[in-house]
């Protein structure tokens, strides 16, 4: 399992396939959603601004990613 770490209480999915390196840039997220399949915490996933949490896990050409919180000292 690949972990991404944020330290804001969210991302959307469109940042998350650019951070991970899936996608070149956040705009070609809507085709990448329409030609692949994403799975959200086990649910088949199409839209680019849902948001994935702390513990969100993401299924992506047979890879697994885990949506981790780093603790912020200023929280």
């Amino acid at each position: 399992m690949i972990k991404i770490f944020i330290n804001t209480p969210y991302i959307k999915l469109s940042q998350f396939l650019k951070f991970s390196g899936i996608i070149e840039n956040g705009s070609k997220s809507k085709e990448f959603l329409e030609k692949n399949n994403v799975i959200v915490d086990g649910i088949l996933e199409k839209r680019r601004n849902r948001k994935l949490y702390d513990g969100s896990k993401i299924l992506v050409d047979n890879k697994n990613y885990l949506i981790i919180k780093e603790n912020n000292n200023n929280e």
